[in-house]
């Protein structure tokens, strides 16, 4: 063991504990059980056994821990945004692509190019960029990857400027903030423009967060911890006073956290108020509304002054084999083309098809990439792609790569059109875009939404 350090040799990691005992002790407090003289009796922790606690300390032990349940925050509503949940439509075992016979993955794919006959498939280019990253677009001591991502936010941040959404008396909701990005450098591009509010939606404790860079600005930045699916924007205190107009936005917001994130801003947020602090009712909240007339609560003029419709969205989409049939907001869009769970399950495994296929050519630079910091400047979608095509996803080898790359770009647009009538359907304009290179990066698609112009609220000055 290394001197100071604890005695206990760790078994699972090969190498002794790092920690630093008490004095006079060979071992931590975490393996002192070691000790024949200790004499006091080490258990797991009932609220965490991956820790012990002395058996004589547990009461004050639990008051304490990490693992206990925290308080929920006042804009924590259970499953607000997670959709209709109904286990009468999920298959209760759904068999891996690479089980499937020729016959029935060729039933599948003509299934898929049936329910695409029609869609948009060809996206237009998009690839823009905005001067506030101009300079850190030229530094030259920022590596590729670093490149790469500063390459991204300076074309979403020149999408919502060409959506006329960059501007002062507005509320940017950051939906799977991480380290805060992309917020950050809208906040760089506003130039200290009053009245505007950032909120950062991250689940997850975040290490190297920029936040503390805005500290002397007139911008206001507060971290929401919490996953998207129990969100409830209404009751954000900053948006319950301020009454801001919100704009959504995202760098690739894997899977299901982009249905979640649209649930969040057209549905739990635009519904009308019911000018109460009532908890909002479950099943209006909970139910898939493509069945009721669209925007039918914000055609109701005696609620009208009520309702707070999002002025914008701008979301890099990515990881569609993430993505969930209880949480998807296309689920209407697909039964209407003859489709259902079980395909929905395929095609969202098939999906990683479209970036899996061009490994050959990314090798390379996929390797080269490696050596940079990812610590700081890989994003998780990234290092899943390599991660994405396991055993249960190949398919019998009756497909070339270049078919299972078209295929999984056919799943994807698919899936993404679900998105887009989705919200046509509540009155938004709704498109899909490429806003960067395929260079920069494989998930390269935007999606953009902004509702009808009898909809646009007026920005707080």
């Amino acid at each position: 063991p290394i001197p100071g350090r604890c005695a206990y040799f760790v078994e699972r990691k090969k190498r002794f504990c790092r920690m630093i005992p008490a004095a006079g002790k060979r071992f931590c407090g975490e393996h002192g059980q070691r000790e024949e003289e200790n004499g006091r009796k080490r258990i797991p922790c009932p609220l965490d056994p991956k820790h012990t606690v002395y058996e004589d300390q547990l009461q004050k032990h639990l008051n304490k821990c990490n693992s206990r349940e925290k308080p929920k925050p006042v804009y924590f509503v259970q499953d607000i945004n997670a959709g209709l949940k109904d286990i009468a439509e999920i298959p209760e075992k759904q068999v891996p692509i690479s089980s499937l016979s020729k016959e029935e993955l060729e039933n599948l794919i003509i299934k898929l190019k049936k329910a695409s006959n029609g869609l948009e498939l060809c996206l237009e280019d998009q690839i823009l960029s905005h001067q506030a990253l101009e300079e850190a677009l030229n530094d030259p001591k920022n590596g590729q990857s670093a490149f790469k991502h500063l390459k991204q936010q300076a074309s979403i941040l020149g999408n919502i400027e060409k959506l006329h959404l960059l501007g002062p008396g507005r509320c940017f909701v950051e939906f799977g903030a991480g380290r805060g990005k992309l917020s950050h450098w809208v906040d760089v591009a506003l130039q200290n423009a009053e009245n505007v509010q950032f909120l950062l939606v991250e689940r997850a404790t975040t290490r190297f967060k920029v936040d503390g860079k805005h500290k002397k600005t007139d911008s206001v930045f507060e971290r929401l911890q919490v996953d998207i699916q129990h969100l409830c924007l209404k009751k954000v205190p900053i948006l319950e006073k301020k009454k801001l107009p919100v704009v959504g936005i995202g760098k690739h917001l894997c899977g299901a956290a982009t249905d979640l994130a649209l649930r969040c801003l057209v549905e739990s947020y635009t519904a009308c108020s019911d000018g109460g602090n009532e908890e909002p009712e479950p099943k209006r909240c909970r139910t898939d509304l493509t069945e009721v007339a669209p925007n039918s609560a914000v055609d109701n003029e005696s609620n009208k002054e009520d309702c707070k419709p999002v002025a914008g969205i701008v979301i890099a989409l990515c990881c569609h084999h993430k993505c969930d049939w209880t949480h998807y907001v296309g689920r209407e869009f697909f039964k209407s083309v003859g489709l259902g769970p079980v395909e929905f399950h395929y095609f969202q495994r098939m999906s990683s098809w479209a970036t899996c296929g061009m490994r050959e050519t990314t090798a390379k630079a996929s390797a080269s990439e490696e050596s940079e910091d990812q610590t700081n400047e890989t994003e998780e979608h990234e290092q899943m792609l390599n991660k994405t095509e396991s055993g249960s996803d190949t398919s019998p080898g009756m497909l070339t790569a270049e078919e299972r790359k078209e295929i999984g770009c056919l799943c994807k647009r698919l899936i993404d059109h679900g998105r887009i009538e989705y919200l046509e359907q509540r009155g938004y304009k709704a498109a899909l875009q490429r806003y960067t290179e395929s260079a920069v990066s494989l998930e390269n698609v935007l999606l953009t939404a902004v509702p009808s112009p009898s909809l646009i609220p007026e920005p707080t000055t």
